[in-house]
């Protein structure tokens, strides 16, 4: 497949980034290799905003998919790095400097009637002392790490437990 010049560097850009993640889940990176000729709609990112005690993520209600990390579709043009920042910017008001290593690199479907794609997760660490300011009809909170959230990605608590486990070993270095 043939791709602009500003897909080819938001697929670029997330192949680095998949390929430097901490955390690899659904064997994204061997799905990755096949994926560069088939489209891949939409290229997901989200931010993993941690406090600085790594007890607490900030989550968002969506409305039908339940609490989830602040992210969304990467826009033409943008990396999916960009993309996180955007998205939680969006959804929390919140604009922490992410973390250089990507948290995690999945595959996913976003929504029941899309096929599957590259998502990519990233962290950042904020004061939970800072406001947040949701979207309208999608409220942002803080809530322990400790605890599972509902979720149309029910695995999501426990991949994000993973990644503060190697934050605490510093393994993520």
């Amino acid at each position: 497949m043939i791709r602009n010049p500003w897909e080819q560097r938001s697929l670029e850009a997330a192949v680095f980034d998949a390929q430097s993640a901490v955390l690899e889940f659904d064997q994204a990176r061997s799905w990755l290799r096949s994926a560069p000729t088939e489209p891949m709609e939409p290229l997901g990112a989200e931010v993993w905003v941690l406090d600085p005690a790594l007890e607490q993520i900030v989550l968002v209600r969506h409305p039908w998919r339940g609490l989830v990390p602040p992210g969304g579709k990467v826009e033409p043009g943008e990396s999916p790095r960009q993309g996180a920042a955007r998205e939680l910017a969006e959804e929390s008001g919140l604009r922490p400097r992410l973390l250089e290593r990507p948290a995690a690199v999945a595959v996913r479907s976003f929504h029941p009637d899309l096929p599957v794609t590259l998502s990519l997760s990233y962290a950042a660490i904020a004061d939970p002392a800072q406001p947040l300011a949701a979207e309208v009809g999608q409220p942002a909170l803080w809530w322990r790490v400790d605890e599972d959230w509902g979720s149309f990605f029910p695995q999501d608590p426990d991949r994000v437990r993973q990644y503060v486990k190697a934050l605490r070993t510093d393994a993520v270095g």
